[in-house]
């Protein structure tokens, strides 16, 4: 109980730091035909969003319902699209108040600099939740693969991953053109790496006719995430969490989709085939471990080419990669989102997670990784850079 209250104290704290802070400035520095109009308004301003502070803090996620939970993660966006800004501006005004300890001048250009920067940070963060996180790209990679047999040349994957269909409500436009897109690129295989509820199985119900109309040659394969357990919400019993698990496998049945639960499946071209291994969630702490790569395949050190569905990529960087018991030629992940934050190339996932998004190989091996950072969004309704992805993978026969 210690760590909430000083959090909660934390947080107060600092809100009313900000608040200060701006109101002195204001107080310090407008002209005073405005002044008396701007401090009203920052006072009113901060009791409002010192309102939702507390709000927040006090607000019961895991109980709650989805509809109030959707307006909570708004609410939340909206309080940090304010107050981070905030916190941004403060940090430069302090940087350009140095020469005043040496009884010197502050740097009134920085400071201005700083309101600029703050308000670009504003517009990018509702550019982010707005906009940009229903920008879909496709991201298209070859993967050579020795011994892929020659029929598989040319073999596309579709993948696509972290739909959090919770997100959206009963919302199915931007999921609708997500399936258009998947479609339009003609796949051999469809595959889903997981997370396709926020909390439980029923965030799912308005999205099955849309997710039924995916189409491929071998149809779509699918694994559960870390989310799809039902361990984010409170169950009145164990029974109940059990129901919810049961029923996500049986919309997903019902979507046409083929859930790999630690099994495995042959793609055949002829008399050629390929191993598609499904593990449910191998992460690695504070996220529950349901997978068992023995229990989907015991002998991963055949030459037959293998693609290893794992929700997680911690599961490839801890047990997979350079390690010469397991022969798996490519390794399909989601999970990170990049956390739905990428800039130039850097995102703040790279502290995270060392595998966050896009292509990656081992050292020793010929095992490879390849991680979508999802469709959907989680947390904070928002991508900032980090727009949905699609991958098309093209399976190369590699001499």
């Amino acid at each position: 109980m210690r760590f909430p209250i000083i959090a909660i104290v934390f947080f107060i704290i600092i809100d009313l730091f900000v608040d200060g802070y701006i109101y002195m400035a204001i107080k310090r520095r407008a002209p005073y035909s405005r002044r008396r109009r701007l401090l009203k308004f920052q006072v009113i301003e901060s009791l409002i969003f010192l309102g939702i502070l507390i709000s927040l803090i006090f607000m019961p996620v895991r109980t709650t319902s989805d509809t109030l939970l959707r307006v909570v993660m708004w609410l939340l966006y909206g309080y940090l699209s304010v107050y981070i800004p905030k916190i941004f501006w403060i940090i430069v005004d302090l940087i350009a108040s140095i020469p005043k300890f040496s009884h010197g001048r502050r740097i009134g250009w920085l400071s201005g600099l700083g309101s600029i920067g703050a308000g670009i940070i504003f517009i990018l963060m509702w550019w982010g939740a707005l906009s940009n996180r229903f920008n879909i790209q496709v991201k298209e990679v070859e993967i050579p693969i020795k011994n892929l047999p020659a029929t598989f040349d040319g073999f596309k994957i579709a993948q696509f991953s972290d739909l959090h269909t919770g997100t959206f409500g009963n919302q199915t436009k931007f999921v609708s053109r997500l399936v258009d897109e998947i479609n339009n690129l003609n796949p051999d295989l469809i595959v889903f790496t997981g997370d396709i509820v926020n909390r439980n199985s029923n965030e799912l119900i308005p999205f099955v006719s849309v997710l039924s109309r995916l189409q491929a040659k071998e149809g779509v394969i699918s694994i559960m995430g870390n989310h799809d357990y039902g361990d984010y919400t409170t169950w009145e019993s164990d029974k109940a969490k059990q129901e919810n698990l049961k029923l996500l496998h049986n919309l997903e049945k019902k979507m046409g989709w083929d859930l790999l639960l630690n099994q495995s499946k042959n793609i055949y071209r002829g008399n050629d085939s390929i191993l598609i291994i499904g593990v449910e969630n191998i992460g690695d702490p504070p996220f529950h471990v349901y997978g068992s790569l023995e229990k989907a395949y015991a002998n991963t050190s055949t030459p037959q080419t293998k693609i290893l569905l794992s929700h997680n990529p911690a599961h490839w960087k801890n047990s997979i990669a350079d390690n010469p018991g397991h022969k798996i030629d490519l390794t399909l992940s989601g999970h990170t989102h990049a956390m739905q934050v990428e800039l130039l190339g850097m995102s703040p996932a790279v502290f995270r997670y060392p595998t966050w998004s896009g292509l990656y190989h081992d050292k020793t091996t010929s095992n490879r990784l390849y991680v979508n950072i999802g469709a959907g969004t989680v947390g904070l309704p928002m991508r900032i850079g980090a727009t949905p992805e699609i991958t098309l993978i093209t399976l190369r026969r590699a001499y």
